[in-house]
């Protein structure tokens, strides 16, 4: 089979391969639909992972099972599937301890382009079938289809992690796709006012859709200053950290935080050594100010709850969306449109089927 691979840190390029092997609990899909993500681009050119060898790149998918092992139950050839970027081993400790995304070793659960072969070739494989697939729902599109893969459930699990409640003052600190989903996701979750750090017009305004009820554009100043010029001072109850850097993103968050407040980040921190944080601000260390990071869950419940978001309107990830390609070939033109960034981009597509 072809696939778009990392042949190197700072390389990519097409390959071919074997088609991947179905084991009794597996299934092995072929891509509908599919998204490039910046881990990707932290992967190939920050070598954010590690060096990696002609290994597909790409875990942002929903497709069609085109084979499926003998102790697979709920699935089975033909059927269209959602397929979450991480994918667990479910019978593990750590699943059973509620952290099936550390399945095996932290981290574990992210096997598409980590450990194995991602989701940009003609075939690619899933483990444990039953438990990280979930049926694609009549009148779901494939593009909100892809966007549950990954964005949908990382910018939520931002908002899980702040641990966002009613009438909570919120922060989220970048509005590229995931920080979007992190507005829309404190505003279901019950947030009255959530404050949004970003510059882009697109993502600005889509912020505003989602639920934003302020904007903060870091080129107009100190984001901190402007977070407590807009609560009198008092800083905020909830940050959501989806973009930026270890060190001064994480100071930003500490300093605009309220005592008893809660961090959630999801961001991906590719580089740098360690995560900075203003000790005077944190209270000494004992400012009750928490800060919680996590790798979004996966798994087939999750999967179908998030569809039923979709289906019933709460969320509209499809607006995310403003490159659409048609044709597996475009999956390198994809890619590196998340390396460059042009202005007017949030997140491209390529439809397959």
């Amino acid at each position: 089979m072809k696939g778009f691979a990392m042949l190197g840190i700072g390389k990519v390029g097409w390959v071919e391969k074997d088609r991947p092997v179905c084991g009794p609990l597996d299934a092995i899909v072929r891509p509908l639909a599919v998204s490039p993500c910046t881990s990707d681009i932290h992967t190939v050119w920050e070598g954010a992972i590690g060096e990696r060898h002609n290994m597909i790149l790409g875990h942002e998918a929903v497709g069609e099972v085109v084979e499926v092992g003998n102790l697979v139950k709920d699935f089975k050839a033909g059927d269209r599937v959602l397929i979450a970027a991480i994918t667990p081993d479910w019978s593990t400790l750590e699943a059973q301890a509620g952290y099936s995304m550390h399945s095996g070793g932290m981290l574990s659960g992210w096997k598409f382009s980590n450990f194995k072969d991602g989701v940009f070739g003609e075939f690619f494989h899933v483990n444990d079938a039953d438990g990280n697939l979930a049926h694609l729902p009549e009148g779901l599109d494939l593009e909100s289809a892809v966007m549950l893969a990954d964005m949908v459930p990382t910018g939520l699990h931002g908002v899980e992690l702040a641990d966002v409640q009613f009438g909570d003052t919120v922060c989220v600190i970048g509005i590229g796709p995931v920080g979007l989903m992190s507005v829309a996701g404190a505003s279901i979750r019950g947030a009255s006012e959530i404050f949004a750090v970003g510059s882009r017009p697109n993502c600005v305004e889509l912020a505003k859709e989602f639920g934003a009820t302020a904007i903060i554009n870091y080129k107009n100043g100190d984001i901190v200053e402007q977070v407590m010029k807009l609560t009198n001072g008092k800083g905020v109850d909830r940050v959501i950290i989806a973009g930026g850097d270890g060190e001064t993103t994480f100071a930003q968050a500490i300093k605009m935080l309220k005592p008893g407040g809660r961090i959630g980040n999801v961001n991906y921190l590719g580089s740098g050594d360690n995560v900075l944080i203003p000790r005077a601000e944190w209270g000494c260390g004992m400012g009750h100010k928490t800060i919680a990071g996590g790798l979004m869950p996966g798994g087939r419940l999750k999967m179908e709850k998030l569809a039923s978001l979709v289906l019933s309107k709460r969320i509209q990830p499809s607006k995310l969306i403003t490159h659409k390609f048609h044709g597996f070939e475009h999956i390198e033109e994809a890619l590196l449109l998340m390396k460059d960034k042009p202005k007017d981009l949030i997140k491209p597509i390529v439809i397959i089927e």
